[in-house]
């Protein structure tokens, strides 16, 4: 009888311990592709009105703050932009300060046949102090030393360098100074009929490369 109970036991005890299966995997995979987006303003720089200048017998130097803006580079080159500025030319188009009508109450809007001018390179652009937001992998900021923005005919100005896989994404100049623009006016400015001004025009450019 001792012996049929130990076998009836090692039976019941080998039950209670199922044999594993065997595992079963299964081998997947998936992917994406990447379509390029632009390189573009998402906020274009612009300018300010600048400080009115109240003349005073000598030449002056007037400032304004420079407005935020900001790039968008979605291109996943890698091959990095640049902004540059100058004085635009063309129908209706002055790069220099000329004088100007912004409205009916002068007569005709637009810029004054034989008006008064300032000489190019009146207006500088200074970055010290700016900076760019988000800070990791940021452009640079050309103009710590001053850049002239009504260039005439003259060659742009590079105003801001993004290095190959730097500036990938979007990107915003802040922090501009209270004297990051420069006006600079002779002794011998004109004085300008009622509702009339000295305007410029500027093209900014954004471009793919240091």
């Amino acid at each position: 009888m001792r012996a049929t109970f130990l076998v009836i036991a090692t039976a019941a005890l080998c039950g209670a311990f199922p044999a594993y299966a065997a595992a079963e995997t299964h081998e997947d995979h998936t992917s994406f592709s990447v379509n390029a987006g632009s390189l573009a303003f998402a906020e274009a720089p612009a300018l300010p009105t600048l400080s009115a200048v109240t003349l005073n017998g000598e030449a002056q130097t007037t400032y304004t703050t420079m407005t935020s803006f900001k790039v968008r580079d979605a291109t996943g080159s890698g091959s990095g932009w640049h902004v540059s500025v100058s004085g635009h030319e063309g129908a209706g188009l002055r790069p220099k300060f000329t004088q100007y009508c912004p409205e009916a109450a002068c007569g005709t809007i637009g810029y004054v046949a034989g008006g008064s001018e300032l000489p190019a390179n009146s207006l500088k652009l200074n970055s010290t102090g700016a900076s760019f937001e988000p800070a990791t992998n940021a452009p640079s900021l050309e103009c710590a030393s001053g850049c002239y923005i009504d260039t005439g005919n003259e060659t742009a100005n590079k105003i801001v360098s993004a290095a190959e896989h730097k500036g990938m994404g979007l990107y915003k100049a802040k922090g501009w100074g209270a004297e990051s623009l420069q006006l600079s006016t002779p002794a011998e400015l004109t004085t300008l009929p009622a509702h009339e001004v000295y305007r410029v025009d500027v093209l900014w450019t954004l471009s793919s490369g240091p």
